[in-house]
């Protein structure tokens, strides 16, 4: 068989997707179709609304069937015009298009018929309109009663804005000759569901229900659109519900067309409220959905050209139509400015890539091929399908290959599917783990993470795990990987408790690089593991944020993690923060304190407070205090004191490096404070005397010594006391860096020693 496919839109490039797996098809045309569609059908420059020239085409290419994605064309006559030329073309009359393509003759069709809907009054001048409408109560409907290309519905929560919706559709004519007449319809609490059904003008066969996405933002805010992405099988529309609209909605509807000498062949889409007192009609299309096609095709078993033909002869029944088990999601891409005016001939990224996420199919919609590179070309740019064996791992999927692709000015819903997801069981549910919650921390993360990218990076969140190219270590001679993992302990309750969490991102970043840097390495990559006993995406988002500024600040990418959810395993409330860096050094270069003797001086960095050590003890001894609490020693709140971030001394080195200052030894003051961490780098037969008057200790840590009686020996042996880093150098390369770095301190020399009592003396 030789078919036409005409539009151009998400709907058809799926249409031609299933098309083209029927054994019967030869040859599939598209007009005017885009990139998607041109991979697997043979576009035709012909718009679809030019009806005498498609009829043309038709003939010319001995077309032997005709399938109609947009409703434009099939309310304009298509189909009586390709009967009249004796071509087969599948979708409904101009006549029984009407139920779509006039508001009015659809709600007043449903009035006759019994079928349920709102109540509402059809206008055809503005003042009645107006003064009817300042009757009446909100929230309110106003609708355009012509075709809007889905946006002419405007849910209005003040009589004001209907009163705005009223003039933007009468007067200032948004949406054109749609805007003749308008509806004022009765607002419907419920939740919203799609109910399409194939019909060969009597028998009526329902395919899989689904739930589209009709407004633009999140939490369904902002203005309606075409749709913004869907799933199916709806959970809302149950077997029970199902029955009932079939029932009481799409057979009569179908037998109300019949019987006024206007056959309804074709798909009939029932756009439903599931209200308390059962299901009622929003409105109908008369044609297959967009994006629900996207999500509903995917599911279909049956050969689609065998159903359309059935239909078409009149031999339509319920055998013919047969679903596979599982779930299917749809994450629409939108350009920048959707659903207003929008920018054109943006390239866009990560096709490729994102086409490999396992049962994932990107549907083309408002794309076009400019040379070798895909461009945007409408609004709704993309729809991102996928199938899985569930809802949870279909959403994962759609919105893992949705994170791969990029263009300027992208956005798109990040919360399809959410509601059912908190509804569907699972075990996996059941035992605490939140899917959808761990899919939104991955998308609000993203563009922080990717924000470090350098062109070595291969690839990075979402493809768990890193690929970075050491290719970006030209002209190293024999380089050495350096890593190192460490955590940031009990200072993310603090975090949690005032709700504070980018300083902790800073912490874990700034704590594995000097780690690194001790070893006289710089940053290559980073990887983060944040776990907890239930997700919380904008915490996680805040967490990863603070990393990436971190990152950002040291030249490092932050090229992915883990994020964690482990009920029963942490407190509520509590989460925990690891990290894992890794950097290079020339093996020549690697500082390990060999060259370390009696008589070199410790020149120390100041710290910025606690950094990530020390805290389990410093809760204890202000866990009689708000974290809110100003004390006059510090001048400021508490809390704010102890999350001052871990302070990072990449510059400061890079600064003495690049003077061809050496430095024989580094010492990061971490846990184990001065006793710990100082020895790591003596060399045998070496100490180190540090003179604690060399600097003012911060009022932090005499507070703490204070208020927990904790002696000197202790502090030094847990905190950093106000030195994060200690340098050891020659007594003439101390001079230079003394210079060089006015925040640095002397604060002691390097002894013999004689292997008796601890090897750091604090004076």
């Amino acid at each position: 068989m030789r078919i036409l496919v005409i539009g151009s839109g998400g709907r058809e490039h799926a249409l031609v997707w299933k098309l083209a797996q029927s054994p019967q098809v030869e040859h599939i045309y598209t007009a005017p179709g885009n990139a998607g569609t041109a991979l697997l059908a043979e576009n035709v420059p012909i718009a679809a609304t030019d009806i005498p020239a498609l009829v043309a085409f038709a003939r010319e290419h001995r077309i032997d069937l005709t399938v109609v994605g947009p409703e434009a064309p099939l309310v304009a006559g298509l189909v009586d015009a390709f009967a009249d030329a004796g071509l087969r073309a599948f979708g409904p009359s101009a006549a029984a298009a009407r139920i779509e393509g006039s508001k009015a003759f659809a709600k007043r069709f449903m009035l006759e018929e019994g079928i349920p809907t709102a109540p509402a009054e059809i206008f055809s001048r503005y003042e009645d309109a107006l003064a009817y409408l300042r009757r009446q109560q909100a929230p309110i409907v106003v609708k355009a009663s012509g075709l809007a290309a889905g946006k002419g519905v405007i849910v209005c929560q003040t009589l004001e804005e209907a009163e705005n919706a009223l003039d933007l559709i009468m007067r200032k004519r948004a949406f054109g000759a749609a805007g003749d007449e308008v509806l004022i319809e009765e607002y419907l609490e419920g939740q919203e569901a799609s109910l399409l059904a194939f019909s060969d003008g009597n028998t009526v066969v329902p395919m899989i229900p689904a739930r589209d996405y009709k407004r633009v933002g999140d939490g369904d805010r902002g203005p309606n659109t075409g749709g913004m992405g869907g799933y199916a099988p709806s959970i809302h529309l149950t077997p029970d519900r199902i029955d009932q609209a079939i029932a009481r909605i799409l057979r009569p509807a179908i037998a109300g067309l019949r019987d006024r000498g206007t056959p309804y062949v074709g798909v009939l889409y029932a756009g439903l409220m599931l209200t308390p007192e059962g299901p009622k009609v929003l409105e109908f299309n008369c044609r297959f959905g967009d994006p629900e096609t996207q999500v509903i095709l995917p599911l279909l078993e049956s050969d689609l050209v065998d159903i359309l033909l059935a239909c078409l002869d009149g031999r339509l029944s319920p055998d013919r139509v047969r679903w596979r088990q599982g779930a299917a999601a749809t994450v629409v891409l939108a350009a920048e400015g959707y659903p207003g005016p929008v920018r054109q001939g943006d390239p866009i990224f990560g096709l490729e890539e994102a086409a490999t996420v396992p049962e994932c199919i990107i549907f083309h919609a408002g794309t076009q091929r400019r040379g070798e590179q895909v461009v945007t070309s409408g609004g709704r740019v993309l729809a991102v399908s996928a199938v899985g064996p569930d809802l949870p791992v279909a959403l994962e999927r759609a919105y893992q290959a949705a994170g791969r692709i990029r263009f300027a000015g992208m956005h798109y819903r990040r919360d399809i599917g959410a509601e059912a997801l908190n509804r569907t069981p699972s075990a996996y549910r059941a035992a605490g783990v939140d899917i959808a919650a761990g899919q939104r921390a991955v998308e609000l993360m993203r563009e922080s993470v990717r924000s470090t990218y350098t062109p070595a990076v291969l690839a990075g969140i979402g493809a768990f795990g890193g690929i970075f190219d050491l290719a970006a270590l030209a002209g190293a001679r024999e380089p050495v990987l350096v890593a190192s993992t460490d955590g940031v302990g009990t200072k993310t309750l603090i975090a949690a408790a005032m709700g504070r969490y980018e300083s902790v991102g800073h912490d874990i970043v700034n704590h594995c690089l000097n780690d690194i840097l001790v070893q006289g390495a710089r940053p290559l990559f980073f990887l983060d593991y944040i776990a907890s006993a239930h997700l919380d995406p904008e915490r996680v988002a805040a967490v990863v944020r603070g990393c990436a500024e971190a990152c950002r600040a040291i030249g490092c990418v932050l090229i992915g993690g883990e994020t964690a959810e482990m009920p029963q395993v942490y407190q509520e409330g509590a989460f925990d923060l690891v990290g894992t860096m890794v950097g290079w050094v020339e093996k020549s270069a690697i500082i390990n304190g060999r060259d370390v003797q009696p008589g070199d001086i410790c020149v120390g960095l100041p710290s910025s407070g606690l950094h990530t050590n020390g805290y389990s003890l410093a809760r204890r001894v202000f866990a009689d205090l708000p974290w809110e609490t100003v004390l006059p020693e510090l001048g400021q709140p508490l809390g704010e004191v102890l999350l001052t971030p871990h302070r990072a001394y990449l510059r400061e080195v890079e600064t003495l490096w690049s003077a061809g200052v050496t430095i024989k030894g580094m010492a990061h003051i971490t846990g184990g404070g001065f006793y710990e961490n100082i020895p790591r780098v003596l060399p045998p037969g070496t100490a180190v005397e540090i003179r604690r008057t060399a600097w003012n200790v911060p009022p932090i840590f005499r507070l703490i010594q204070q208020r927990g009686k904790v002696s000197d020996e202790e502090m030094y042996q847990v905190f950093n006391m106000g030195i994060g880093m200690v340098m050891i150098l020659s007594p003439e390369e101390a001079q230079r860096a003394l210079y060089l770095l006015p925040e640095a301190l002397p604060i002691g020399r390097v002894v013999p020693y004689n292997g008796h009592g601890p090897r750091v003396r604090i004076e």
